[in-house]
């Protein structure tokens, strides 16, 4: 099936490191949804730039508050003056710029801090695009991330609470905070049960394929449901990978000393996967380098995909 989007939609898919940008047009004035990582934030600004083809952009508005959604936030409200709007839950980690709440500390993750203008609650509606959407509450990737779904033409915009082929990481999970999974599993329920024919996830294409999409989240959920160690391996390869993306390289002889020093990375492979830093860091790369998502070149570990 084909995802259908109205006119005043348009979709800047975007590769890791950034989330997709989604812009919603209405008249002379644009709303922007994720701003992309800080990394990436002069490309960001030039997409958006080209986009909005002499629009003005009002408003900025995130799903949630993970580095590569909000990364862009300062430079994009710098560049065009608009006001940003963040899920109320996350309010007081922004305001405080709390490092260690939004993960950038932990995972070794960058960021601009901002100032936010505005909050958004579940059960809210509000106008964007010419559209009616209502933001609803998907914890589980982010405890306090929102979904925004348009009834009227059966839209949602689903951050990372559900891809085409299954889900962001459920980070509360494996970091030790019990519920994250159980939350996972009410979000895909929730979703479920809403009326959509397309979907805008924040990474990869829109989709309309929405049934099989869920089929294949529930069938993950219930991996890691069943497999804790599965769910906390996944995370560290796609972190790491994150991570290696952003440093475009690093030295093979520094990589046990890299994975020591991310508390995330040290964390999660003591508690979860009984391995020390030396020794996680020796299964990432046998893992990584099976799976050709890295590769060694003059001494270096480098992705194989770019950023």
């Amino acid at each position: 099936m084909t995802p259908r989007l109205p006119p005043s939609l348009h979709v800047v898919e975007r590769g890791w490191l950034s989330s997709n940008n989604v812009l919603a047009f209405a008249g002379t004035t644009a709303t922007l949804v994720d701003s992309g990582y800080v990394g990436h934030a002069e490309q960001t600004v030039a997409l958006l730039r080209d986009a909005l083809a002499g629009r003005a952009l009002t408003r900025l508005i995130n799903t949630h508050s993970h580095s590569d959604h909000i990364g862009g936030n300062r430079a994009v409200q710098r560049a065009f003056g608009c006001r940003i709007v963040i899920p109320a839950g996350i309010a007081e980690h922004i305001a405080a710029w709390d490092e260690e709440a939004l993960l950038l500390t932990p995972a070794r993750q960058r960021g601009d801090r901002f100032v936010h203008d505005e909050v958004m609650r579940a059960g809210e509606e509000f106008a964007m695009g010419g559209l009616t959407w209502r933001a609803h509450h998907a914890p589980g990737h982010d405890m306090e991330a929102l979904v925004f779904h348009c009834a009227a033409e059966r839209l949602l915009i689903s951050g990372d609470a559900l891809w085409q082929d299954g889900f962001g990481i459920v980070f509360g999970e494996v970091m030790g905070k019990p519920g994250a999974l159980r939350a996972t599993r009410e979000t895909l329920d929730m979703l479920g049960r809403l009326a959509v024919d397309t979907v805008i996830p924040g990474h990869g294409p829109a989709f309309a394929d929405g049934d099989a999409a869920l089929t294949r989240a529930y069938r993950r959920l219930a991996a890691f449901e069943q497999e804790p160690a599965r769910m906390a391996k996944n995370a560290v390869k796609a972190c790491f990978i994150f991570n290696l993306l952003d440093l475009g390289s690093l030295p093979r002889a520094e990589l046990e000393s890299y994975v020591a020093g991310v508390p995330f990375f040290r964390d999660v492979g003591a508690r979860l996967l009984g391995m020390e830093a030396d020794a996680l860091a020796r299964w990432l790369y046998d893992e990584l380098l099976r799976a050709e998502a890295i590769a060694v070149v003059d001494g270096l570990v480098v992705p194989t995909m770019a950023a």
